[in-house]
């Protein structure tokens, strides 16, 4: 039997990188997949790649900015599927600068994706997980969120609050059977990091000491982990999937 056979998964920023990932790793493992994004070209795309798995696949436009629409979508997802067993909080942005060039904008927009939408895709999880008293939630965060980093301070408080959320939320959900974890990717690529010159890859890449950059399947490995049996007793916790940067 397959690790989440019967089960549903519902993927924020499912339209690319790691949450098309993970969206095809739960696939494979035998769940149903809703995807939740503001992109619907991507959606279809990554839709279309989960049906390749014999599974389900429920595309939902959301915002994950607005509770209501993050609210509404998990609701289509148990209505449709009959529960909701996983939720992958990936959504996320960048808007990169030196703080002293900072806009107030630039700000609140990495943590309105990056943090609030964190904390509605658990608020909105909580409630029907805690009431079939049991769920998994996932959350990724960041190594930028745990080490920090020049020119990203929006991102780093952005994902140092996802990480600190996770464990709230993990100490306040444990006792209905609801596990919270995060994982912390580290430079993985992605349309985000294909965007770098060659100067910064390289630079980044002098980190890392296994001395390549991840994969999208890697950090969607760790996910199924955390998502599926085996992970029963692991709550709480951050994953560095990093190659080494964070020892």
């Amino acid at each position: 039997m397959k690790p989440l056979e019967g089960k549903t998964a519902a993927v924020t920023g499912a339209s690319s990188g790691i949450g098309r990932a993970i969206c095809l790793r739960f696939a494979e493992a035998g769940a149903n997949v809703a995807g939740l994004d503001v992109m619907e070209g991507g959606l279809a795309e990554t839709g279309a790649l989960v049906a390749e798995k014999g599974v389900e696949f429920l595309p939902l436009k959301a915002d994950v900015t607005q509770l209501d629409q993050v609210t509404d979508a998990l609701a289509q997802v148990q209505e449709r599927f009959g529960s909701l067993d996983v939720l992958v909080n990936n959504a996320g942005i960048t808007r990169d600068s030196l703080l002293i060039r900072m806009s107030p904008e630039d700000w609140d927009r990495v943590l309105a994706i990056n943090l609030t939408g964190v904390f509605n895709g658990v608020k909105a999880a909580a409630r029907p997980m805690m009431k079939q008293r049991s769920g998994r939630i996932i959350n990724i965060a960041s190594i930028v969120g745990i080490i920090g980093n020049a020119g990203q301070a929006n991102y780093a408080a952005s994902k140092g609050g996802v990480i600190a959320l996770t464990k709230s939320a993990a100490r306040e959900l444990a006792g209905r059977g609801v596990n919270v974890n995060a994982i912390a990717p580290g430079f993985i690529r992605t349309p985000m990091t294909d965007k770098l010159s060659d100067q910064a890859r390289q630079a980044h890449l002098s980190q890392v000491p296994l001395g390549r950059l991840g994969e999208p399947a890697e950090v969607a490995a760790v996910a199924l982990f955390l998502a599926g049996p085996d992970s029963a007793y692991v709550t709480g916790q951050v994953i560095c999937v990093d190659g080494g940067m964070v020892m």
